[in-house]
């Protein structure tokens, strides 16, 4: 039975734990946005400007190598994606690693509206990782870096080889400017704005090697190209859109907004204080859980635990004991009660997960919101047992 029958006494400062879009950084206001180049065409000038200072305060927080691309894209990391599938696979055979509902989309993708005949999906289920040596790097390989719907994470890029004749073709939507990522081992990158700094959404980034860049310039895909994916012109690569010249019309509101976030990242010492301020936030959730006996992570393996969308399972006996519409049916009052107290918002599981919690831990977070959600999951758990008990009685 959980103990926590009286509400607890303090309250989350800001109870936004949403997984994207993630909360603005902390002191965000609408006046962040006063200097937008509104109302301007994006070509000119001072806006592509401030569209080229997005990609280049980007490359130098994120530590990009030199020699890579990054442009701004529409559609968000969705379309960033879709970009490098279209327009990069077909070359070789392609392996699809899929652990959770983002990296399945990638695979329809790939066997259902691409329709690669060479192409391999290697599966696992919520909480864990499949079989990364089963990869083969003689083809090129789809993976997300962090399961955003799942909270798993790869520990490392050891599976990867540094001499690969493939690409290794990565979404790291919920990883960016939260995870190290090792350049060397990766050649394309995805992310978007919504995510770890607490962007506006519609506005993807797509980071390309060197390697990539060459796949672009040599290969042809053999379906029809919509405007928005076309990243090359007469079989050289369009270096505009990796300098602010965007595709489609962006919003300079959100470019606005971008930048800021970027600067405040600046502030807290960059891609090193990001990350730090999310795995304190993990830390904070990990100590709870390590004393909590009706939660677990829904990462089984720790080194996998992601400190950015942060997946919890329930796991008391009277909940496990329920059938699977009533487990949901519990989930979803547990995040009810706690957006009811407004202690946080968006913290259901996503839609496709097994039913829990989500609690997104990313760099815009503040560990003392966190600390001070935690008693408030075992006084919301509390009311749920009761219940749900009482009903079964």
């Amino acid at each position: 039975m959980a103990q926590s029958a009286s509400k607890p006494g303090s309250r989350p400062a800001n109870p936004q734990f949403s997984s994207g879009p993630c909360t603005k950084r902390p002191g965000w206001t609408l006046e962040a946005l006063s200097g937008a180049m509104t109302g301007r065409s994006h070509r000119a000038a001072q806006p592509k400007a401030r569209l080229a200072e997005v990609i280049e305060r980007s490359k130098s927080i994120l530590g990009m190598p030199a020699g890579w691309r990054l442009g701004i894209v529409p559609a968000s990391d969705t379309g960033a994606v879709e970009m490098a599938l279209w327009s990069l696979l077909g070359a070789r055979g392609v392996d699809v690693l899929a652990w959770e509902s983002f990296s399945k989309d990638w695979a329809t993708d790939v066997l259902k509206q691409l329709r690669l005949k060479d192409a391999r999906v290697i599966e696992a289920p919520y909480g864990r990782l499949p079989d990364l040596a089963a990869a083969d790097w003689s083809r090129d390989v789809v993976f997300v870096w962090n399961g955003t719907t799942s909270g798993v994470r790869l520990a490392d890029a050891g599976w990867i080889p540094a001499e690969r004749e493939g690409l290794a073709i990565c979404d790291a939507t919920s990883a960016a400017f939260a995870m190290d990522l090792p350049w060397d081992k990766l050649d394309v990158v995805t992310w978007s704005w919504q995510k770890v700094l607490g962007g506006e959404a519609a506005h993807g980034m797509l980071a390309l090697s060197p390697r990539a860049v060459a796949r672009l310039e040599a290969h042809t895909p053999a379906w029809p190209m919509p405007k928005i994916f076309r990243m090359t012109k007469s079989g050289k690569l369009n270096e505009g859109i990796f300098k602010g010249e965007t595709i489609n019309t962006p919003s300079m509101l959100c470019v606005e907004d971008a930048l800021d976030g970027l600067r405040w990242a600046e502030q807290l010492g960059g891609l090193k204080g990001l990350v730090a301020r999310s795995e304190e936030n993990l830390a904070a959730i990990a100590g709870w859980v390590a004393k909590t006996p009706w939660v677990e992570f829904l990462a089984e393996v720790p080194a996998t635990r992601s400190c950015t969308s942060i997946c919890l399972k329930l796991v008391a006996p009277w909940f496990t004991a329920l059938a699977a519409e009533q487990q949901a049916a519990a989930a979803k009052k547990l995040a009810s009660l706690l957006e009811k107290e407004g202690v946080a918002l968006d913290a259901g599981a996503y839609r496709d997960a097994p039913p829990g919690l989500r609690i997104w831990g990313g760099a815009t977070v503040e560990t003392s919101d966190i600390e001070a959600l935690l008693p408030w999951l075992d006084w919301a758990f509390a009311q749920v047992e009761a219940d749900f008990t009482k009903e079964a009685v």
